[in-house]
């Protein structure tokens, strides 16, 4: 973890260390896990991850018929929702 103190004094020096001994780089202020760093390729894999499991949530809905293909169908629903 980074404290903001030595964000402000060390700069991008510190994170660059954190981040040489782990993936990820917590940022605190006083105290309190506030922001979390990572490389451009952990963020990458996150993003990666998100998406495969959005595409087996549509996989599982389109498996139990959890769709419609008409508009007029698709409105209703997100009016109810809202």
């Amino acid at each position: 973890m980074i404290t903001a103190n030595e964000l402000k004094t060390k700069g991008i020096k510190a994170i660059e260390e954190q981040l040489a001994q782990s993936s990820e780089a917590a940022i605190t202020v006083h105290g309190k896990v506030k922001y979390v760093i990572m490389t451009v390729e952990q963020f990458d894999k996150m993003r990666l991850a998100e998406l495969e499991v959005a595409y087996m949530l549509c996989k599982k809905d389109i498996e139990d018929g959890n769709y419609t293909t008409s508009l007029e169908d698709h409105f209703d629903e997100l009016e109810k929702v809202n």
